[in-house]
Order: structure tokens, then sequence, then C-alpha cells
């Protein structure tokens, strides 16, 4: 065992290879207002050099500017070694990172303007468009000739909207039966913290899962509402993997709070080599006592005698959306559901988020996966600070007693607000009448207007068929659909329509 220890090698963590840190060994608060004060954390300096113009980053507390960075008497120096009390580095204020975590939002950004003349003359030439024509064809037989070709192309390329988050399925109502044990005996204190409406609600969320898992993603199209309004803010898409999708449209009024890194492993590289190679004040390993502003008073325990801090490279304090690569723990079986609260420890950060759960892929589009997932890799998404060195991630399910569960363990993938995360919604059918490749379809809709509004989509089988719906039959929700190939009476149809979801804001500090 002593041999194993003694030969033991040592494997530095990745995100603190560069990172500036501190375990204190003195620890002291000085009150400068009735609300703030200094806190003074002495101790070496470790992991990398530091500069009075970094963020520090208290764990549980946030993070704080430097006022300046002093040395401290060294409890290891030699006796007869003199010291002087000295200003190692001071904050500029011109050159000092900016302590806020979101951007100011702006409700008249996205405001419509006049055109200037530039974009007016840029707008006429792009509508001019060539197209081969027969010969001897006039300039104002072209014109008629191409704006029939764009007639047909506009109603082939209709796009589908369709709606936001309503409930999807119907509550069930429990009943409550009195009923005797087996054995007639039970123990007089196992119901008395028995909380009905949570176990009601655990009961609803677990029959959930296990629908979703049999039938991913189907729903009934309902009978009370148009599918038309129902599914207004959905889209479908002639492949998944292959059709477009812009990243900036139909963006949240939390997007604005945000910020984004234009190429996100550019500037990490690019941020974490100048660190390195720029000289800094102070070095590492040195003794010495950071002063740290605006501290709340609230917050600074008298009885503290020590604690961690550690330095924040430029960024590492705005807001966007993480991203996760994880893997459920082995031995957690917990149905967790998409936006519930969860503890996340991201490096040396932790904090309370609500993410979405996405497949990992590397299309540019990744489905939504509406439960955690039990096997395999998946992506979490959050809104959380910045984070460009890669780090531990470990997720936790907080229990109503304050006790923790661990949920799952990877590590961070990026921060990209463009990464587009889509939930899809399957709505199916099944054949009434075949006839080779025709097929006469029902419960897909249950009215007319909806089979005229979702008409433009392509619609598939269970079995690989693929085809598209000719003409409605009657008012009650019967269509006509034209396959590929023939039909068996025991396959299903099905449409898939699909909506990009965001993560729910629900930040705070642990």
């Amino acid at each position: 065992m002593i041999w194993n220890l003694a030969n033991f090698k040592h494997h530095r963590l990745s995100f603190l290879r560069h990172r500036p840190y501190m375990v204190s060994s003195e620890v002291d608060f000085k009150q400068t207002s009735e609300e703030k004060g200094v806190l003074q954390v002495t101790g070496y300096l470790r992991g990398g050099d530091l500069d009075a113009n970094m963020l520090i980053h208290i764990p549980v507390l946030g993070h704080y500017p430097l006022d300046r960075i002093t040395t401290a008497a060294d409890p290891m120096r030699h006796k007869n070694e003199m010291f002087e009390d000295s200003i190692l580095s001071e904050r500029d204020l011109e050159h000092c990172q900016n302590p806020d975590m979101e951007c100011p939002i702006d409700e008249m950004d996205g405001e419509q303007t006049w055109p200037t003349e530039e974009e007016l003359m840029e707008a006429e030439n792009e509508k001019k468009s060539r197209r081969k024509v027969p010969k001897g064809t006039s300039s104002y037989q072209a014109v008629w000739m191409m704006s029939d070709d764009e007639d047909d192309e506009d109603e082939d390329d209709e796009d589908v909207d369709a709606m936001s988050d309503g409930s999807e399925e119907s509550g069930e109502e429990f009943e409550e039966v009195e009923s005797e044990s087996v054995s007639g005996i039970t123990e007089p204190d196992y119901d008395l913290h028995f909380d009905e409406e949570t176990e009601l609600a655990e009961l609803k969320k677990f029959r959930e899962a296990n629908d979703h898992e049999a039938f991913p993603d189907e729903l009934d199209t309902p009978l009370d509402t148009p599918a038309r309004v129902r599914f207004q803010k959905y889209r479908g898409l002639k492949s998944f993997r292959t059709s477009p999708w812009d990243a900036k449209e139909n963006l949240p009024l939390d997007y604005a709070r945000i910020s984004q890194l234009e190429n996100f492993n550019n500037i990490r590289k690019f941020i974490v080599k100048s660190h390195v190679t720029k000289e800094k004040p102070v070095k590492k390993g040195a003794y010495i006592s950071l002063y740290i502003a605006d501290v709340p008073l609230s917050i600074i325990n008298s009885e503290c005698t020590a604690m961690t801090v550690f330095g924040l490279f430029p960024y590492e304090q705005k807001m966007s959306v993480q991203h996760s690569v994880v893997q459920r723990h082995s031995q957690c079986d917990l149905v967790v559901k998409g936006k519930e609260q969860i503890l996340a420890q991201v490096g040396f950060r932790r904090y309370l988020v609500r993410p979405i759960y996405s497949q990992h892929t590397k299309s540019n589009k990744h489905k939504l996966e509406r439960f955690m997932p039990k096997t395999g890799s998946f992506v979490a998404s959050y809104y959380a600070p910045i984070t460009l060195t890669p780090s531990p991630v470990i997720l936790f399910k907080v229990e109503e007693d304050g006790s923790v569960t661990l949920l799952s363990t990877g590590s961070t993938l990026s921060s990209d607000p463009d990464r587009v995360i889509c939930k899809r919604a399957v709505l199916s059918g099944h054949p009434l009448k075949i006839n080779k490749r025709t097929a006469t379809v029902r419960y897909l809709f249950h009215n007319r207007e909806d089979i005229a509004y979702f008409r433009p989509l392509e619609v598939r089988t269970k079995h690989g068929r693929r085809g598209h719906i000719k003409e409605a039959l009657g008012t009650h929700g019967h269509c006509k659909i034209g396959f590929d190939g023939p039909l068996h009476q025991n396959d299903t149809i099905i449409m898939c329509l699909y909506k990009r979801v965001f993560p729910k804001w629900d930040f705070q500090f642990q």
C-alpha cells in the first residue's frame, strides 16, 4: 500500500490546469456600507497566474470583482527573511471584466424600420432571376411563364405552423378505495408521512414515461380542438436530417438576456492560450491576499475560516445556453421529466437549472427527449454561465426534504444558443379501405378543414411507405392518400410535425 501511494501518478484536473485558484488559510471581512463589504482571502496561489482585472468566483456565493492583490507574510518563510507589504496589482476600471451576468433587454430591438434606398435596390436585384424559356418567347410572355412557375412552387412548399405547450394527455381521475392487507398486520407509522397528491403526480409521470417509451412522440388528434390550431406552432419537414431550419427565427425573450460566442472552440483556445502566454503581475505559488469587493453582508459567515476561490477567464461570467453530454447513472431509476429542477455541478460551480434533454448526434437538428433517457449518452441543455475549459458535470435530483440523488454524470460540450432542439409530434391514422396504392384513412384528422391545412405535408407508414393526401372524403376527417407502393391492412399511417423548444430560465447559485 505504501509503495502504491509513493508511485501513484497525480493527474491534474483539466479545468484547473491553467486556472488560478486558492485554498484560503485566513479569511477576513470588512464592512464598507450597509449591505456590502470587502472580503480578504489569504493563501497560496495555485493553478495559474492572476491579475486584479479578473473576476473571482466563490462557490455557492457567486462571482465578484477584485479590488487589489497584496503580498502577505508567508508562514513558511525563513526566520531571517524580511517581509515587505506591497500591492502587486490593482483593478483598472477601463480594462477589468464586467461582473454583469445578463445583457440588458431592448424591447424595441426587433421593431421593423423603413428600408433605405440601398436595401430597396438590393431587394429589386434579388427579385430578378434567369430562367430558360422556349426560343422566340417575348419578354412579356417570359414574365408570365416565370410567375406561373413561382406560384406552383409556392403551392408545393407551403409551411405548416402548429402549437405550443398545451395539455397533451387528458388527466386521469383516481378513486379512493379502502383495502385490507393480506396479512392483516400494518405498521402504525407507515402512512404518517404519506402525501397522496405527490404519489398521484408521480404515478401520472410514471405512466407518461411508459407510454412515451412504448409509443414515442405519438399524440391523439384532439376531438374538441382543430388540429390546425392545436399544432399551429409546429411544421413539417421533408427530411429531419437535411431540411433547413433557421436558428435565429422565433427566439424567446430570454435570448435577449444571454451572450453568444461566434466561434466557441476558436475563442476558447485563444483565451486560454493568451492567458498562459501573457505576463501576469501575480505568479502562481505566491502567498498573497485577495481583496474581493462588493461582497454582500448577508452571505458572510463570521465563523468561516476557510474557503476556495477561483479566477474566471473572460466571458465566463456571462449567461448563455450551456450543453453537456451526460449518461444516466446505473443505479438511478427515477423518472425525470424535461424542465424539472436539477442541481448541476459543473466544474467548480454549482447551480439550480431546468434542463431539456436531446439526442447526441452530429446533425444540425436534434430531437427532444421528453424524459431523461435511461440508456446511452444524451445532451442536457440549460441556461448557465459560459464554461470555456472542459469540465466534469454531475446532475442531482433535489428532494423535498433537502436530500439529493445522483442522476447522471458527464462533461461539458459547448455554449451554443444556436443548437436547434426540436420536439416531435406524431399523428397517426388507420386505413379503412385499400385499393392497391390508394387508401382511405381515418382517425388522422376529424374535420375537412384540417385535411386541407395539412395537405402539403408528406405522410408515411410504419412499414416504410410514403405518400401524399389526395382529397378529403366527407366532413368527418376521412381522406384519400396515395402511396408509393401497395399498403398492408395492419399498417399505420403517421404524420410527423416538429417545433423548436428552449430551456426554462431558472438559474440560482447553490
